[in-house]
């Protein structure tokens, strides 16, 4: 044989096998064991910032300057020896003296134009003829009214003409039950005095309260 029997590895084989398996283990255990990263305490990356400071700008306002005022007019040299002729105008073909003028307006026609259509207070105010007792006495209660118990007033307003007749009479605050249509019949039924305003007869707002009472 060529090599001696204690030359022999073969022998030693699974020892080295064992020995290599638990240094390559230990290599491994102590690589996990370690920890390679840097700590967050020992780097600072913060960077500091710059500062931008606002600054409030005012609105200023354009001042509107007036325009400048126009330059005047130069004066145009006239000389002396220039003569300016006056002017004549000839009215004798526009007027004729022999025309008769018209009259004045007399007063009494301005009066008229003045004067309104019907008036709200004069001298002598209206009259219902046979004073109020006349115009309750005409009442005829209505029928609805008295079952339903409705008492109160009716306020008419309407115009009492030139000869004491009553025109365009209107509820202005009525009642129900036919209250409104029977004092609208009692008042264009009523004759008045008419009014007066500067010794003659006129036309005149009139207002008048009707009162519908229930007796026992």
């Amino acid at each position: 044989m060529r090599k001696t029997p204690q030359a022999d590895l073969r022998k030693y084989h699974t020892l080295f096998m064992e020995f290599g398996l638990i240094l390559v283990l230990l290599a491994f255990i102590i690589a996990a064991k370690v920890d390679l990263r840097a700590s967050a305490s020992d780097l600072d990356l913060t960077e500091e910032q710059d500062l931008v400071e606002m600054e409030e700008i005012e609105r200023t306002e354009q001042e509107k300057k007036a325009p400048p005022p126009e330059r005047p007019q130069l004066p145009v040299e006239v000389p002396d020896d220039e003569i300016i002729e006056d002017q004549r105008y000839d009215f004798s073909a526009d007027l004729d003296l022999s025309e008769e003028l018209p009259p004045p307006p007399s007063a009494n026609r301005k009066d008229e134009e003045d004067e309104p259509d019907y008036f709200e207070a004069v001298e002598q105010m209206p009259q219902p003829i046979g004073g109020m007792k006349a115009i309750h006495d005409r009442i005829r209660y209505p029928r609805e009214a008295l079952r339903a118990d409705i008492e109160g007033t009716v306020h008419l307003k309407f115009y009492v003409n030139e000869n004491g007749e009553v025109e365009d009479p209107e509820v202005v605050r009525g009642l129900p039950g036919g209250c409104n249509e029977e004092a609208l019949r009692v008042i264009k039924n009523t004759r008045f005095t008419p009014g007066m305003q500067r010794g003659r007869p006129v036309k005149v707002l009139m207002g008048q309260a009707i009162h519908f009472r229930i007796k026992n």
